[in-house]
């Protein structure tokens, strides 16, 4: 298929392919329903945390310089960007783990994979028009949000259109999506763990890269102990990383660019032509395992997704003893799909927030 082809028929109009797939998905509820889903923090924590909303948008500007200054697509980059998250549950990657784990006790060995259910949002369960499920979107953002970077050989893929060549690397611009994605969620994550008290400059200051950043924003006159450093640091280490994917990747993106975005070609051998250098991928490789165990295993953090996973347990639990616990429109859909898996995509769909209150309404209880 070409890049801004369709799987069905549409009458185009004034807007460039990617852009009418990007409002598509701006317009979309799987996109709404992001502002109340946990990035890292529980959203009822505080007003100023990421969600998975704030998340997917910082990721899609970030995706779009990266994107302009390669010479990319960057509506193309920007859609991709918007969409990777749509099929994340609520609480998190613990809440996709704990409902995977369900499903397969459940019998179903292909479980639940968050990658595949945004894909599997864009394409069936988002339902806008009469003649089709999903959205509709070209070719270039759907193989974007199924591969990320790489191919994507899956054994939950198994009878996907053969068309997506699995076994090949997908668009440059899918690339930069993913490389953004890591960017934004490092810096954010720190900036939101400082401001929660669950690490401190004094732990990051151990590692090398920060210790490049923190360089970096006492060159400007702002000291550890200001009131600014934190902002500056956050704005340091995403420009150091942004910088360094550029000039790491200005010669790939040249000798591999096209006029069109270069969909299913690269093969899975082929080295990424875009990356960071091997210096700042080694260092963002040590920030993000300390990161793991000063933050991301914090006893607070833990907490809290132990009762998301809770939550989740509760509600699948409930749904397969009681099928009138669901709403009409789940029910009807048993007779096109497996029960378990109405009961997990119906759970996904929901935000941290409606998943503790039917939680209550369910176990007359909270969390």
């Amino acid at each position: 298929m070409q890049p801004s082809e369709r799987f069905f028929a549409f009458e185009e109009d004034f807007r460039d392919p990617y852009a009418r797939d990007r409002d598509r998905v701006l317009h979309c509820s799987s996109f709404r329903r992001l502002e109340y889903k946990t990035q890292v923090f529980l959203n009822h924590e505080g007003d100023y945390f990421r969600t998975r909303l704030t998340h997917s948008l910082e990721v899609s500007q970030i995706a779009r310089t990266l994107s302009r200054m390669l010479k990319l697509n960057e509506t193309l980059a920007e859609v991709i960007a918007l969409s990777h998250d749509l099929g994340h549950t609520p609480f998190g990657h613990v809440g996709g783990d704990e409902l995977d784990k369900l499903l397969r006790a459940d019998g179903r060995v292909l479980g639940f994979e968050h990658n595949f259910q945004s894909f599997r949002v864009l394409t069936k369960l988002e339902k806008r028009y009469k003649d089709f499920d999903g959205l509709n979107l070209t070719f270039a953002t759907l193989e974007g949000v199924l591969k990320h970077s790489y191919p994507y050989m899956k054994p939950f893929l198994e009878g996907l259109d053969t068309r997506f060549e699995l076994d090949k690397h997908p668009s440059l611009e899918a690339m930069v999506v993913d490389h953004a994605d890591e960017i934004a969620y490092t810096s954010h994550d720190i900036d939101d763990g400082i401001k929660y008290g669950l690490i401190t400059f004094d732990d990051l200051l151990e590692d090398e890269l920060c210790l490049r950043v923190d360089q970096r924003v006492r060159q400007e006159g702002i000291q550890r102990g200001d009131k600014l450093y934190r902002h500056r640091f956050v704005a340091g280490l995403i420009k150091l990383l942004v910088e360094d994917f550029i000039e790491n990747s200005k010669e790939g993106a040249e000798s591999c660019r096209q006029e069109l975005p270069i969909c299913a070609t690269m093969g899975e051998k082929e080295k990424l032509p875009l990356g960071f250098s091997k210096e700042i991928a080694t260092e963002l490789k040590k920030l993000k395992k300390l990161l793991l165990n000063k933050l991301y295993k914090h006893q607070k953090i833990a907490r809290k997704m132990h009762a998301g996973k809770q939550c989740i347990k509760g509600l699948y639990g409930a749904f397969r003893e009681d099928k009138n616990l669901l709403p009409p429109h789940q029910k009807e859909l048993f007779a096109v799909r497996k029960e378990e898996r109405v009961i997990a995509d119906y759970i996904a769909a929901m935000t941290d927030r409606y998943a503790m209150k039917t939680y209550h309404e369910i176990y007359g209880y909270r969390l």
